[in-house]
């Protein structure tokens, strides 16, 4: 996707987020305090021992003792947990990092709590909403852009249609192709 700015990581940025998910502790593995993990993210390297990872909603801090590919997922291993019945407690809990560890993405990508709300506007600088959620489909994102009346456009996140992503000023700019959006999905 298109877009010319770059987010270095570090603080989060006012009113996003302080942790981003990255996997999902599905149940203990074994007899030494296993977790069998589902990872959720694009960069797994980060999930390395030594690393430090945030578990459930209250972010309990977790130092990864131990990394082992398993199936579809990964088995980790805690810091002073050495049993199942310790690590039970995060069974179906997800996993986070810090935002301020996320890694830096390539030029024209971003992620997706950066994009959420911004402000979408056509070619001439007319509004067309906001961004209120992100579908992913497989071949491409879909923005689903929400204006004051309540009234969705779905946009795909390809070149063609999105212009430019200025995340300093919260604004998308887009091309509409024909067809995207009917009379009254525009705001006024």
């Amino acid at each position: 996707m298109p877009g010319h700015a770059k987010r270095p990581a570090g603080s989060p940025a006012a009113g996003g987020p302080a942790f981003l998910v990255v996997g999902k502790i599905r149940r203990p593995h074994g007899v030494d305090g296993d977790v069998l993990v589902e990872v959720h993210t694009d960069f797994p390297e980060r999930l390395q021992p030594k690393a430090v990872i945030y578990a459930g909603e209250a972010h309990i801090p977790l130092t990864i003792r131990r990394k082992r590919i398993h199936n579809d997922g990964i088995l980790l291993a805690f810091d002073d947990f050495s049993t199942p019945e310790q690590v039970g407690r995060f069974r179906n809990q997800n996993i986070y990092i810090s935002v301020t560890d996320a890694m830096e993405l390539p030029e024209g990508e971003f992620y997706h709590h950066e994009l959420l709300g911004l402000s979408v506007m056509d070619e001439t600088g007319g509004s067309l909403g906001k961004v209120t959620e992100i579908i992913q489909t497989g071949a491409n994102d879909v923005y689903v852009i929400t204006n004051d009346a309540g009234h969705e456009i779905l946009l795909p996140a390809i070149a063609e249609v999105i212009l430019d992503v200025d995340l300093d000023s919260k604004i998308m700019q887009v091309h509409l192709l024909p067809g995207l959006v009917e009379e009254g999905d525009r705001d006024t």
